[in-house]
């Protein structure tokens, strides 16, 4: 029962697209999934689990510009806007307040639709009072 919660947010920390993939599975081949659904951005922030090379290409090709940090071990290490990159914290605030939620941070479903229901559910929730 181990699940991994993939978000793409706009500016603001808002979610605009969720997608919940098997613990498994790595952040660049969950991006696939997602890939058909990002909007039109000018950048895209992500962590270093989403640093690849067919990624970035992708990426590149539909307009996009990658603010990816490269993983340590690359041999090709890539360059990227610090500055842009630290508003990745808006993310970051998205996911704790998510699992702020008790259901949410400990899992109570067991079956993966009732529980990115819930996580629907609350992003909703959260995001409509702050409004």
């Amino acid at each position: 029962m181990n699940s991994k919660l993939h978000a793409v947010c706009d500016g603001e920390g808002r979610p605009i697209v969720m997608m919940l993939t098997e613990g498994q599975m790595s952040d660049h081949k969950g991006a696939v999934l997602l890939f058909d659904a990002l909007p039109n951005a000018k950048e895209l922030l992500g962590d270093k689990g989403y640093d690849s090379d067919w990624f970035r290409a992708a990426l590149t090709a539909r307009g996009i510009t990658p603010c990816i940090p490269p993983k340590s071990n690359r041999k090709v290490q890539y360059r990227y806007d610090k500055a842009t990159y630290k508003k990745r914290h808006l993310v970051e605030n998205l996911f704790a307040k998510i699992k702020d939620w008790r259901r949410i941070h400990t899992r109570y479903d067991r079956c993966a639709h009732t529980f990115m229901s819930a996580i629907c559910i609350a992003a909703t929730v959260i995001f409509w009072l702050n409004q």
